[in-house]
């Protein structure tokens, strides 16, 4: 068995753990995300990107506070340690933590991190946003929560605010963060279905006929 089927079924059982942000569609989103953007970048590492890409959420700091699995399926597949350290740096580098994000220094790099925004926006970002406010019993939205600018990793990773105010701390500040020429292309229509998406929610909110 390869590298990625092996880490493909070994990463499977994690994600069906999770609620319906981060399941394992979540990460075959991301994985054709990835695919795409990887036509337009020929230099890259493939398995790099798809081993990164399977492996990117299994110790998500929002589900635990160790990176046990993550570890623990690298040193099950066939690789060297050089591309076990690639591997951990692609994905450190794909968290957005409150704006306090590493840098992309790699090709591949740069192609997980705007593979995994991109199921961030868009009709499915919107749907995955509520499934994880639900899933931790946010609120809808909270007219009276500021949106904060500047913020901590632990400031952004504690503070349970409500899913439109994320809109507006993340999910529409990604599309001027994508780093790959593609990942910016595919941004763009994604980006503007989130903004007529908030501005249909606030006539719906306000009685607007």
């Amino acid at each position: 068995m390869d590298n990625v089927k092996k880490c493909e079924a070994l990463v499977k059982e994690i994600y069906d753990t999770m609620d319906a942000s981060h399941d394992f569609q979540h990460i075959e989103r991301v994985y054709k995300n990835a695919e795409t953007i990887l036509q337009s970048e020929p230099a890259a590492d493939r398995e790099i990107v798809r081993l990164a890409v399977l492996l990117h959420d299994v110790s998500d700091a929002k589900y635990t506070d160790t990176k046990e699995s993550e570890e623990r399926i690298l040193a099950l597949l066939d690789l060297s340690e050089e591309n076990r350290s690639h591997i951990r740096e692609v994905i450190a580098s794909v968290s957005f933590n409150g704006g306090n994000e590493l840098e992309a220094k790699t090709v591949e790099a740069k192609i997980v991190r705007d593979a995994d925004r991109l199921d961030a926006i868009g009709a499915v970002g919107i749907a995955r946003t509520f499934a994880y406010g639900g899933a931790k019993g946010r609120k809808l939205y909270d007219d009276a929560e500021e949106t904060r600018i500047d913020m901590s990793v632990e400031e952004y990773r504690t503070k349970s605010t409500a899913s439109v105010t994320h809109f507006y701390e993340k999910l529409l500040l990604l599309k001027d963060l994508m780093v790959t020429e593609k990942g910016r292309q595919m941004a763009e229509e994604r980006h503007e279905f989130m903004v007529s998406f908030l501005r249909q929610l606030k006539k719906e909110r306000d009685g607007i006929v």
